[in-house]
Formats: structure tokens, sequence, C-alpha cells
């Protein structure tokens, strides 16, 4: 099949071949396949891009042969609490599906799909056009005055990703000789876009208001004039933790400098009305820039910024590269939308949103008492810390097996020795499924670190 790839002969390669868990194990350690990350490929001393892909390519395979590469997966089936995901050995596994980022479920709701179909029937499958041309379809001015209407901030511009959009608002308002004062652990997008707008890129350490104001004030001591964006998430998607946003819009103003937050994990499945974190602090409509993305809680690419100037929203039209150089939302995305933020804002939503919560504290308290660390604040993210590097990918490689399918998320996405399973629950999990997979997290884990012991002793008894 296409999706297969073409892996080095190794006596690996096929899984079921294996003798035993031990001997799998100890092969994936000697061939390097539990060591290094992306980050020891990405500045070498290597001539030529080739050469860097070679060596990355040649480490890589390892892993995908040995079980222990955790990403590329395809869905084989939709995206529902038990589904089946190829992987790129050509293996196909099925299980209970905490790797999905559909937080209510709607992504096989008949009504989402009907007004998708319809859409399509009206208006084509293709935007044919971005936004500062002919792509605006009908429609998607229809969805800015209802996401607008619904965040109490007005003037809503749309994107082709969330992504584009993080990446965009940043790119499109800030000049080289601005400065941006972002949290350390804020999405890549808005990272880029800060690095790719100005050198004058300021980190505060995670969540602390005290070191945003440091910076502030550290920078307005030496510039008076020039424009400052402030930048947090509603949900951190690494870490499930929340700002205070209302101290850092406070903190903008004060130094006048407009605050952005990035909605992308909560808008839609929390807070009162889904409104997130920003309904849920009592800001909606208070904060400066909105950003958010419709590839959580809404079934769709895409992704939006929220301004209450309509200059703005239009300065981004012509400035923001991703909105004036992509085609815009198609038709059927836009339609898919628009039905998720209906049934979102409805009776319904809100029995998704507790369903999604139920199934969310069943979870973290079952790895809780079964002794695991569970990061962060109740959200549609569950971020369960392994810790080392070895271990981790040796629990994602037996609890797929096993039954459960996941996210692995390793240094560099996070701290050394700090890898974790960032686990996204969907309303449609019940309790029990969720104590299901927590019993096989902490059994596979603890099998983990006994095998990684055992390579261990046994390379260290070779090497004597």
């Amino acid at each position: 099949m296409s999706d297969v790839l073409d892996l080095p002969d190794t006596p690996s390669t096929v899984r079921a071949a294996r003798t035993s868990t031990e001997q799998w194990a100890y092969a994936a350690h000697r061939d390097g396949a539990l060591h290094g990350s992306t980050r020891d490929f990405l500045n070498t001393s290597a001539q030529s891009a080739t050469e860097r892909a070679d060596a990355f390519w040649h480490w890589n395979s390892k892993r995908i042969a040995h079980g222990t590469f955790a990403y590329g997966k395809a869905l084989a089936t939709a995206p529902t609490a038990h589904t089946s995901l190829r992987y790129l050995d050509g293996r196909v596994m099925s299980g209970l599906n905490f790797s999905s980022q559909d937080y209510l479920s709607l992504a096989s709701h008949p009504q989402v799909h009907v007004a998708a179909i319809e859409a399509i029937k009206r208006l084509g499958v293709h935007s044919a056009g971005s936004t500062a041309l002919a792509g605006n379809v009908v429609d998607g001015n229809v969805l800015e005055h209802e996401l607008g209407t619904w965040l109490h901030t007005p003037l809503v511009a749309l994107f082709p990703t969330g992504w584009a959009a993080g990446y965009g608002v940043i790119r499109g308002l800030m000049r080289a000789q601005d400065h941006v004062v972002i949290d350390v652990l804020a999405h890549n997008c808005l990272q880029e876009g800060a690095a790719a707008a100005t050198r004058n890129v300021h980190l505060y350490r995670h969540l602390d208001v005290e070191h945003a104001r440091k910076q502030l004030q550290r920078i307005r001591d030496k510039d008076s004039s020039n424009a400052i964006l402030l930048v947090t998430e509603g949900i951190f998607s690494m870490d499930a933790d929340s700002p205070d946003i209302k101290a850092l819009q406070s903190l903008a103003h004060e130094f006048g400098a407009m605050l952005l937050v990035d909605v992308a994990h909560d808008l839609g499945c929390s807070g009162p009305d889904g409104t997130g974190q920003i309904g849920a602090q009592g800001m909606l409509g208070k904060v400066d820039l909105v950003m958010g993305a419709f590839s959580k809680s809404f079934a769709s690419n895409g992704g939006f910024v929220a301004t209450h100037s309509h200059a703005i929203k239009e300065y981004l039209r012509y400035y923001a590269p991703p909105n004036t150089f992509s085609n815009a939302l198609s038709p059927a995305q836009i339609a898919t939308v628009r039905e998720c933020i209906k049934i979102i804002r409805s009776d319904e939503g809100q029995m998704r949103r507790d369903a999604l919560f139920d199934a969310v504290g069943a979870l973290r308290s079952h790895l809780q008492a079964l002794g695991i660390t569970v990061m962060g604040q109740p959200s549609p993210i569950v971020p369960v810390l392994l810790g080392r590097e070895d271990v981790a990918r040796i629990t994602s490689a037996l609890i797929a097996e096993r039954g459960v399918l996941t996210n692995l998320v390793e240094y560099p996405a996070v701290s050394n020795n700090n890898a974790r399973l960032r686990m996204q629950v969907m309303s449609q999990h019940t309790a029990d499924q969720c104590a299901t997979a927590a019993g096989i997290i902490a059994q596979t884990w603890e099998e983990a670190k006994t095998l990684v012991d055992a390579c261990e002793l046994a390379s260290a008894e070779q090497t004597t």
C-alpha cells in the first residue's frame, strides 16, 4: 500500500514474528530505536539538505522498524471513540481512540454531515481564491458574523488553518521594530509568527504574570513608542493549564500593548455557552485579539482572528501572508463549522460538554489512583507524564498493541526526560472506557520501566 514505507530488512520489521517482548525491547535498545531525538538532525555538520535528511531517515527508519515511532499514523476509520490507525510499517491498530482532536464528537454528527453536503451542492467543493481576491464564499461572511456575536468580539477574519491564523496575526501586525512578549510554552504557530515578524521576541516564564510585567517594563524603559503584542493561550496543549487572562489584559493595557489569546483547545468544549477560558474567567468581549482553530471542537480545518477593530480585520486580509496567499476555507468547511457552532450553543452542546468532562474526570481519577502523574487541570487534553524517552517509547508501542491509541510527546516538543502521553478525550468516551485505558497504561508503563532496566543491564554485561 502507498502509505506503507519501504523499511530496512531488520529482524524486528515484522513485529508479530518476535519471540518475546523482552527480545523486541532489547533489539530496539541495541539498534538505537529508544534513543536520540528529532533535534539531533536539525542543526548538524551535514554539508547539504540531502545529507541531513538521509541521517534523519536512517535513525527514523530504525524506530519505525522496531515499532517505537508513534507518528505519521493514518486513520483507517472515522475518528470516533473506537477507531483504527495504520502505522508507517503497515500494521493496523484498533482500539480506544484518545489520539484524535474531536472533543465534542461532532465529526460523526449526522447534522454536520448534512450541512457539509448541502453546502457542496450549493457552492461546490472549492473556494477557488484567497480572501484578498474572490475566495470569500458568502457563507464565510455569515460565519464571521456568527463567531463575532458569540465571542462579543465582532470583527472576525477567517484563515485556512489554525496554524495559519496564529502565525498570520503576529506576522501581519508586528514589524521589525516592534516587540512580542510571549509565554515560553506558547504554540509553535505563535512562536514562528513572532520570530518571522521581529527579532524583538521576549519570552516570559510559563503563566508567570509578574515575569511578563518585568519584560514589558524592561521594553518600555528603552522603547516608549513601538508596538508590543502580549501572547498567551486559553488552554496550553502540552500541560493542560491556563493563564490569568484578566491580569494579562490589564498588564497589556498598562504598558500600551495588545493581548492575543489563542483559544484553540478550549473554545467550544468548555466554559459558559462553550466560550472557553475567556468566558469562564469573565473576559468575554474584553480581550484585544482572540485567535482560534476549528480543528478541535468544530470538526474542520480552519482558524480565525477576532478583534474589536474593523481596521485590524482588513489589515490582516492584506498583510497576514497566510490570508493573502492561501485559498480561503471551502464551502464544506464553513458549513461544518457553522453547524458545529449551532450545536455547541444548544442544549445538546451543553450535554456534550458535560459528557466530555465526565469522561475527563473519570480518566484523570483512574490514572491518579493507579499512581500516574496527570498534569494540568481538567480539560479535553489529559497529559500523562511518563518521564524518560526510552520508557515512553516502549509504553506507547505496547499500549497501542493492547488497545489504547494515543499520542506520544517527547523531547524536543517537551523538555528532556519529561515525555508524556497527550490523551485527547471525546464526549463519546465512557467512564468504563476511561477506566480500561487507565489500567492498560499503568500496567504497560510499569512493564516498560522493567524492560528498559533489563536492556541497560544486558548492554552493560555485554560491554564488560
